[in-house]
């Protein structure tokens, strides 16, 4: 068995495994990390040696962390990591390189219609009837689109957000809510199979699916870094966050909302968590807490989408995708019937 692991903001970890009689044999660790001393390669090749391979991630953690001589130095990779690419390797996880990944390019749209196809593609891919998909959100109007599992009341003013003409939605997937106008975010989803974070801690799987968009950011001079669980930061402050909802079929579904010119002044009107954050910190001014992808870059938001694009095809390959009539009828249908609804969007009053 072979397994990978592109450790995010690290190196990559390459293991090769017999199983034998229901244990690891034949272990052999590499990559292009850096290790001190040469003997602890042979150190945790001997601890991997043996275990049995039902073995959880903590336990492999736990031997290889015993194994290592009190010396040891290990830099852009960990024991950890080593154990994740072992679960992937015994649990045939796949690679982004295993597929032919897609671009969904569907202009503007309605709040509604998004978090639809949110769904619609999670779920072929799922089934295998669509190939793995990058889909960058545009949005016709502006919306509050708030967790699967947050209260509206407790969220939302929803006289201030009324008053300023933002619909109020409700997404499938958890985190909190994200104040969504016209041109003044970045948004993406990736629609993957659950194969690609075989073997991965829902930790683990979230800065794995945004490492490339970190090197996107870096490469624009930007000092990004991934701030668990689920948060993307500069040295500068917070600029999105991501949520992820793996479905029963094997669809996952992983999207993340960056800030690009945000009004944050109406944000904290109608958004009640942003109001307690600040109050929390002692903020006068949500402009405080607020650091835009525009004011970092100086550049247009078309602009660094297609730059992120850029990074994501030489990183994984992306071609060109469509959607296909079925996917967008049955979107639709979920928009009438289920995300226009009063029940799902007060299914948390």
């Amino acid at each position: 068995m072979h397994g990978e692991y592109k450790v995010p903001g690290g190196k990559l970890v390459v293991v090769d495994l017999d199983v034998t009689d229901g244990h690891i044999r034949n272990f052999h660790l590499a990559g292009d990390f850096f290790l001190e001393p040469d003997d602890a390669l042979d150190a945790i090749n001997a601890a991997i040696d043996g275990l049995s391979a039902n073995a959880p991630t903590e336990s492999i953690t736990r031997a290889i962390e015993s194994a290592l001589p009190k010396d040891a130095v290990l830099l852009g990779f960990s024991p950890e990591s080593v154990a994740v690419t072992i679960r992937r390797a015994i649990t045939r996880a796949t690679t982004w390189q295993d597929y032919d990944w897609q671009l969904l390019r569907l202009g503007s749209l309605p709040p509604r219609m998004h978090l639809a196809l949110d769904q619609v593609l999670t779920e072929e891919v799922g089934k295998g009837n669509r190939a793995p998909t990058l889909r960058f959100w545009d949005f016709s109007d502006p919306a509050v689109v708030i967790g699967s599992f947050q209260s509206v009341r407790n969220e939302v003013d929803q006289e201030n957000a009324k008053k300023y003409g933002i619909e109020v939605v409700r997404r499938i997937t958890g985190g909190g809510a994200m104040f969504m106008e016209k041109d003044a975010i970045v948004t993406y989803s990736i629609h993957a199979p659950a194969e690609l974070v075989q073997g991965m801690s829902i930790e683990n799987s979230y800065a794995f699916l945004d490492d490339w968009v970190l090197d996107g950011l870096r490469s624009l001079g930007l000092h990004a870094e991934y701030q668990p669980l689920n948060d993307i930061a500069t040295d500068k402050g917070k600029i999105g966050g991501a949520a992820q909802k793996r479905l029963a079929n094997g669809g996952v579904l992983h999207h993340v909302t960056m800030s690009y010119d945000m009004d944050a002044d109406k944000m904290v009107q109608v958004l009640r968590i942003g109001r307690e954050k600040l109050s929390d910190k002692g903020i006068k001014s949500a402009k405080k807490r607020v650091d835009p992808l525009r004011s970092q870059t100086g550049m247009s938001r078309q602009d660094i989408i297609e730059h992120l694009i850029d990074t994501f095809r030489d990183e994984h390959g992306l071609v060109e995708g469509t959607l296909t009539d079925e996917e967008r009828d049955r979107a639709q249908w979920l928009v009438d019937h289920k995300f226009s609804s009063d029940e799902w969007l007060y299914r948390v009053p």
